[in-house]
């Protein structure tokens, strides 16, 4: 299925599948035993108050919404499945990105604060990376052909004007 939705509309798909994400992260914590949150390294980078929460889920809001759009021209260039397409792009950013925890180890100004453990050699932080990446590329591909669905059934077609409205189509020819 190729994707029609408009930017905007795949740009709200991938926030709202990053706020699936950050909001399933308690659950992903508790499972796995490992007291990492990309809400927390987020927030925590930019304030040491309680503000944390709300600065890091709004930065992970917009990098969904940027990923979302990255998506949406990956859907206009391969043919793919969007959930298929969405899981792929998002583990793959996952694998690519994974080995710069090497600065949030070393630079991050909370480093070792609740939810900002040592990612690098933290096989059980990679595993919730995995998990939530997965999660977010399912949420983003499901959504964006939803809303693409949508917008082409809501699209009305065009009248053809060469003929009259009491004529059928196979009257003109």
């Amino acid at each position: 299925m190729r994707c029609r939705a408009t930017r905007r509309r795949y740009a709200a798909a991938g926030a709202a599948a990053a706020a699936v994400w950050a909001l399933q992260e308690p659950l992903d914590r508790r499972l796995i035993g490992c007291d990492y949150s990309d809400v927390a390294v987020l927030g925590k980078a930019f304030t040491s108050d309680r503000a944390w929460w709300p600065m890091g889920f709004a930065v992970h809001l917009a990098n969904g919404a940027l990923f979302g759009l990255a998506y949406h021209e990956a859907c206009r260039r391969w043919p793919a499945r969007p959930r298929t397409l969405g899981v792929g792009l998002a583990l793959g950013e996952h694998v690519a990105l994974y080995p710069l925890c090497f600065f949030v180890d070393r630079f991050h100004p909370r480093r070792s604060a609740p939810g900002v453990p040592p990612l690098l050699r933290n096989h059980k932080a990679f595993i919730q990376a995995t998990w939530r990446h997965a999660v977010f590329g399912l949420v983003l591909g499901r959504l964006a052909s939803r809303w693409a669905e949508t917008m082409d059934s809501s699209v009305a077609p065009t009248r053809d004007r060469s003929r009259p409205d009491d004529q059928p189509e196979s009257a003109v020819r």
